[in-house]
């Protein structure tokens, strides 16, 4: 997988510009705050479509874009992809009010996972160490966006839960803490949906950890050029009694709390380094270790998976490393295409085949 060509229209910083991308690895360098990390997050974009800093759509239109009587105010995103010998148009619209329009070689999207198949990114952030410092939902989403890039189905039950968790969590907040039989009715039909769904996104989610724990052995290993034992667990307070059972132990605290307590939304990864919990007694270094060790194993499981490298996001992460993490990174990037931004000059060893410079929303070929 890779991206050929990228062209932004009203997104973010760019009014309009066309960027076009060595095969293997291309450096973006510029000033903070020149729109480095907008180019990055229009390629996740076109994979995720999703914004992998969390934000809506309609914070990813340029302020200047400005709306015409035919043409609401709206960005645009297209990306000339090619997934081995087939080339993939994927073309993105972002209205400022409304759902975001996407097709594919023309045609609308119909599902996400369909688009999963022709087009991958793994984005690798400087925020990436709260996977390992802070709570337990960004180690549920890490694992939920591996589950689905490798098994494009997964997206059906991940969003089926988060479907059936909002209604639920509706319906608790307008009991106003007092059930009626229609209401407990009503509340055992989510239960038995959530039961079903939930359990079996659990399942996937503690089969995923037993497969991916050698493969971040692996990667911490090369990053931290050191070997040590890497342990993952699923933490649930849930699993042992089974679903069914919990949701009805928890129900006179949900009604009282007006909010679903138990299931996989309260569940965590917990990350062990020579034994021990990497939250509160691994060093910074260690966890920053881990955290990338965390990424490259999801990738490498992902490519192994689908049979094809997604593309590499690599986020200014460098300016947060010594020279000796930095070199190790670099060594231990897989095979793939890697789209690197930086605000300081690049580690020794970076050899990308193309540099491009941004500056106020431009991007030019550096020499």
């Amino acid at each position: 997988m890779r991206v050929e060509r990228l062209e932004l229209l009203g997104f973010r910083s760019y009014r309009d510009a066309t960027v076009d991308f060595a095969p293997r690895f291309t450096a973006v360098l510029g000033e903070n705050g020149q729109g480095k990390t907008n180019l990055l997050e229009a390629i996740g974009y076109l994979s995720r479509l999703s914004s992998f800093r969390g934000a809506p759509p309609s914070a990813m239109v340029a302020a200047s874009q400005v709306a015409s009587a035919d043409q609401p105010r709206q960005a645009v995103i297209r990306g000339q992809l090619r997934d081995g010998r087939r080339e993939v148009l994927v073309e993105a619209e972002l209205p400022i009010e409304g759902r975001p329009r996407v097709l594919v070689n023309r045609q609308p999207l119909r599902r996400r996972a369909d688009l999963l198949k022709s087009f991958q990114v793994s984005v690798f952030m400087p925020d990436d160490l709260e996977l390992v410092k802070e709570g337990p939902a960004l180690r549920r989403s890490y694992l939920d966006e591996i589950l689905v890039s490798a098994r494009p189905s997964m997206a059906a039950v991940v969003a089926e839960v988060d479907k059936i968790l909002r209604q639920r969590n509706v319906l608790l907040k307008q009991v106003g803490r007092r059930l009626s039989s229609e209401t407990t009715l009503t509340l055992d039909v989510w239960d038995e949906r959530l039961d079903a769904a939930g359990s079996r996104l659990a399942e996937h989610r503690v089969e995923l950890l037993a497969q991916l724990q050698p493969y971040v052995i692996e990667a911490y290993d090369k990053v931290a050029s050191r070997s040590e034992s890497v342990t993952l667990r699923y933490l649930s307070s849930w699993r042992e009694m089974g679903l069914a059972d919990a949701l009805r132990a928890s129900r006179d605290d949900d009604v009282r709390r007006q909010v679903s307590l138990v299931g996989p939304h309260r569940d965590d990864m917990e990350v062990r380094l020579a034994g021990m919990d990497s939250r509160h007694q691994a060093s910074q270094g260690e966890q920053r270790s881990l955290a990338f060790a965390l990424r490259l194993a999801a990738h490498r499981f992902v490519t192994d998976e689908i049979g094809v490298a997604p593309v590499l996001l690599l986020d200014d992460i460098f300016s947060e490393l010594d020279p000796g993490r930095s070199a190790a990174l670099l060594g231990a990037l897989p095979e793939a295409q890697v789209i690197l931004t930086s605000a300081t000059p690049l580690p020794k060893g970076a050899d990308p085949e193309l540099v491009l410079e941004v500056h106020d929303g431009s991007v030019t070929a550096a020499g």
